[in-house]
């Protein structure tokens, strides 16, 4: 009986690249010893998106779509087309075709010789990213690195290769906030890491704003640490330090024989510098309070407006 190959590919404002992305992928499976289904997650477009996904439908029997009520972001809707895969392993990707369909008979050789992940990252030479994207990225991930408890490679990507048994520990994850990089890090397992040197994008341009990598930055390091950086905890540290550039005042004002009030300086120093201080610690209590009060309202993670899969009403598994 062949393998089954489940390729999970969220879409967002993705119209005119998804019949040319699941053209390039039917070329390259069917050379392949494996069946094969696409599920198809658009994450709230704005554009025919949608549309277009329902019209490959129609032509390809085994490409599938989940429409979510809304824009929940990338890890969710990853999360809602792995949830409904029924392959021997999933394979996940973007639809802008920068993630290259050549590497699947590659990652499928590492899987069959017994690797459970087969993760990519990117090479530093990618002539499609701007030096300033470049410098963000290094930054997000040296971050991540520092801080967290997990270790990525720089530009580690969402094109990857997950066995069943990989895909179902993380279907037992129940989390407020998605980070699947590191998710797929932490669970462990036997991985092996291939550099790749993504495509231009096939259509359109990145979504990603330097603020959503930001974002996205301090919500993976809460996620896999105990010491989370938010702006509470950035202004807390930036007032301690700044009170300390009264202690050359202090001292200049002595020796120069200036006329100042008497203790002044060194009591705003000592105001400033607690002050931070309580903001700091103020700051992190606050954050992990939210993260528990958030987790505890068991919201789901994502919600299914529609789909042509066959599922279990309420559940979202497919049967």
């Amino acid at each position: 009986m062949k393998k089954k190959l489940s390729v999970v590919i969220p879409a967002y404002n993705e119209e005119k690249n998804i019949s040319f992305l699941i053209s390039e992928l039917v070329k390259t499976l069917k050379s392949t010893e494996y069946d094969f289904e696409f599920i198809l997650v658009d994450d709230g477009s704005k554009d025919n998106t949608l549309n277009e996904i329902k019209i490959q439908s129609e032509i390809h029997h085994n490409v599938f779509y989940i429409e979510l009520s809304k824009n929940f972001g990338k890890d969710y809707a990853l999360k809602s087309g792995i949830d409904m895969a029924t392959g021997n392993a999933v394979i996940t990707m973007d639809a802008d075709l920068q993630h290259p369909p050549y590497l699947l008979p590659k990652m499928l050789k590492f899987w069959e010789n017994g690797f459970d992940i087969i993760y990519t990252y990117r090479e530093d030479a990618n002539p499609h990213v701007k030096g300033y994207q470049k410098m963000a990225s290094k930054l997000f991930y040296k971050g991540i690195n520092a801080l967290s408890d997990i270790t990525l490679e720089n530009g580690i990507s969402d094109f990857r290769l997950l066995d069943e048994k990989v895909i179902r520990e993380l279907r037992k994850i129940d989390e407020y906030e998605i980070f699947f990089r590191g998710m797929v890090k932490w669970v462990g397992f036997l991985q092996k890491g291939i550099p790749y040197t993504p495509a231009k994008r096939h259509t359109g341009e990145a979504s990603y704003s330097f603020l959503n990598l930001a974002k996205l930055a301090i919500g993976s390091i809460m996620a896999f640490s105990v010491r989370p950086l938010y702006i509470a905890t950035g202004l807390g540290l930036f007032f301690s330090l700044a009170s300390l550039l009264y202690i050359p005042y202090i001292a200049i004002s002595y020796f120069a024989g200036y006329d100042a009030v008497s203790g002044w300086a060194s009591l705003i120093a000592t105001i400033s510098f607690f002050g931070g201080i309580q903001l700091l610690v103020l700051g992190i209590i606050g954050m992990y309070l939210g993260k528990i009060f958030l987790q505890t309202k068991h919201r789901p993670n994502y919600i299914i407006r529609s789909t042509n899969l066959n599922v279990v009403k309420n559940d979202y598994i497919r049967i």
